[in-house]
Formats: C-alpha cells, sequence, structure tokens
C-alpha cells in the first residue's frame, strides 16, 4: 500500500470554494504520485475560519459555532473526492458539535466505496482543556482498509501506549496520526510517541503535521512539525525508525508499506515488545517495591 502524509501549510480562503479547490489539487497530487490513502492534519477544518469576520475567526468558540453549518459540505467534500481519486483519505480533524457549545475532536476517514467512520479524540491537551468547550471521547476504534485494519490517534493521544496497544489487539497494523503542534517541544513529543508507538507494537505510524503561521486563529496560529511515517526499528525496516519525512517545502511524505515484511520479520525480531507486552503484566510489577535497607 502507498500512503501520503502531508506537511500542510496553513491557509486563509476566502470561501469555501476556494478551500475545496485547493483540497482537491493536493490529494491529486498525491494520487498522481500513486497514494492508495493520504493523511490530512488535525484542525485542518479550522482553516475554514478565515472565510468568517475577524471578531469570529479569532475568537475559538465563535469560530467553531459558525463554522457547524458548513460540515455538510465538508464531508460532501471528502466523500466525493475519495470517490472520484480511488483513493482512502483521512481528512484530518473537524470540531463537532455533540452538545450546546460542546465540541469533539473529530477525525474522519472516507472510502472509495462510499464507506466513512471516525475517531475522536480521546485526551485533551492543556488548550483544548482551558478552550472550556472540547471534550474527549470515549469510544476507541479500528476500520478496515484494503484489506488492511487501521487505527486512528489524533495527535496528543499517540503519546498514549494503551488505547492503541487496544487498537493493536483489535488487529490494527496501521496508525494514523493527524496532528498540529505550535512549538518545537510539542512536535518532539508527538514524533517520539508515533515512534514509540510503532516500535512496541510492530506496527506502521503516519503522522500528518501543520505548517506555517495563522494569526487569525488561537488554534492555528503557531505551526512547526514534519510529515513521517514510521516503522519499527527491526530487520527489514529502516534502522532509525523512518520510511518517509517530507522535507523543507516538500507537501507530501510517501511510502510503500509492506505489510507481508511486517508479519514476516517478527518471527526474526531482534526486540518483539508485542510479542513480549504481556511480560509487564505480571502481578509482582504491578507495583514498585521501596528497596532500601
Amino acid at each position: 500500500m502507498k500512503l501520503a502524509v502531508a506537511k500542510y501549510s496553513v491557509g486563509k480562503p476566502a470561501d469555501f470554494g476556494e478551500f475545496a479547490a485547493r483540497q482537491r489539487l493536493i490529494l491529486e497530487e498525491a494520487r498522481r504520485a500513486g497514494a492508495e490513502l493520504a493523511v490530512l492534519p488535525e484542525y485542518l477544518a479550522l482553516e475554514l475560519a478565515a472565510t468568517f469576520a475577524p471578531e469570529i475567526s479569532r475568537d475559538l468558540s465563535a469560530s467553531l459555532a459558525a463554522l457547524q453549518p458548513l460540515q455538510p459540505a465538508w464531508l460532501t467534500l471528502y466523500a466525493d473526492l475519495a470517490r472520484e481519486l480511488r483513493m482512502t483519505l483521512q481528512a484530518g480533524t473537524f470540531l463537532t458539535e455533540v452538545a450546546p457549545q460542546r465540541y469533539r475532536n473529530r477525525a474522519w476517514w472516507f472510502a472509495p466505496d462510499g464507506t466513512r467512520g471516525y475517531q475522536d479524540k480521546l485526551q485533551l491537551t492543556g488548550f483544548e482543556r482551558a478552550a472550556g468547550i472540547i471534550e474527549g471521547g470515549d469510544d476507541l476504534k479500528v476500520f478496515d482498509l484494503n484489506g488492511v485494519r487501521a487505527g486512528i490517534s489524533v495527535c496528543y493521544d499517540s503519546e498514549f501506549p494503551l488505547p492503541v496497544r487496544a487498537q493493536r489487539e483489535a488487529g490494527a497494523r496501521l496508525l494514523l496520526v493527524p496532528s498540529c503542534t505550535d512549538t518545537a517541544a510539542g512536535a518532539t513529543r508527538v514524533r517520539v510517541g508515533c515512534m514509540a508507538r510503532a516500535l512496541e507494537n510492530r506496527m506502521f505510524v503516519a503522522q500528518a503535521v501543520t505548517t506555517g503561521t495563522a494569526g487569525w486563529s488561537p488554534a492555528l496560529d503557531t505551526n512547526t512539525g514534519e510529515a513521517t511515517i514510521y516503522a519499527p526499528m527491526d530487520h527489514g525496516f529502516p534502522e532509525g525508525g523512518i520510511l518517509a519525512m517530507a522535507r523543507g517545502e516538500q507537501l507530501w511524505a510517501i511510502a510503500d508499506l509492506d505489510f507481508e515484511a511486517l508479519e514476516k520479520h517478527r518471527a526474526q525480531a531482534q526486540v518483539a515488545v508485542d510479542r513480549d507486552w504481556d511480560g509487564q503484566k505480571m502481578p509482582a510489577l504491578q507495583r514498585a517495591r521501596y528497596a532500601n535497607p
């Protein structure tokens, strides 16, 4: 399977039509490169807040309320692109109202056959908690993707091993990570989380990122990071655990994912954290003992 992850430079579209035209343009580029699956970054739909008056776009609560009427068109856009381009798309996230003034950071995926689904972000960052209107999800999912089972872990969620392990135990061998970080430290945390999840679960991890600045938005103001596709650091894969990374102005990081090799090399693994996972569940290891005399 050929997969593409975006290093997406946040823009300032004049209207929904301009936003939609750009999505088509960049996804056509990925398709021409042979990608069967494309992953876009967290908070991508917030780029549409640029189409509102400044007093709305600069206020997160007002922006999210104003975005909700655009969600049907947003869903239709990516469903149509998935069908027309014969690609599966993970379209970043859309902060969706689930109760009055209560939103979930929802990561949608769209298949060429019209199938679609979503994974809500589970853990909230400090920024999201401080907003007071965003809540975490309460349901963990996996889905089938061209014969491969995959899961989605939205940005901060990739730093938590147990939910990803549950997705792995439900059959996931690919983890999609739409992300948005505003500092180098934040970008490093998500990168390390992605690498750790690839290592301990023997899976591929695909991280999309935002880049650039958007002073008109309290959520997309500053963006950093590199779009990267990770693999386990073991036989048959790069020693550094990186299959592809977007460099400089490059929009897409693209790699072929060999799931047969993923399974083939499992028996000869130098380190098999996925296989040895239950060893840490020994009763004696559930609580540390104070050992000083």
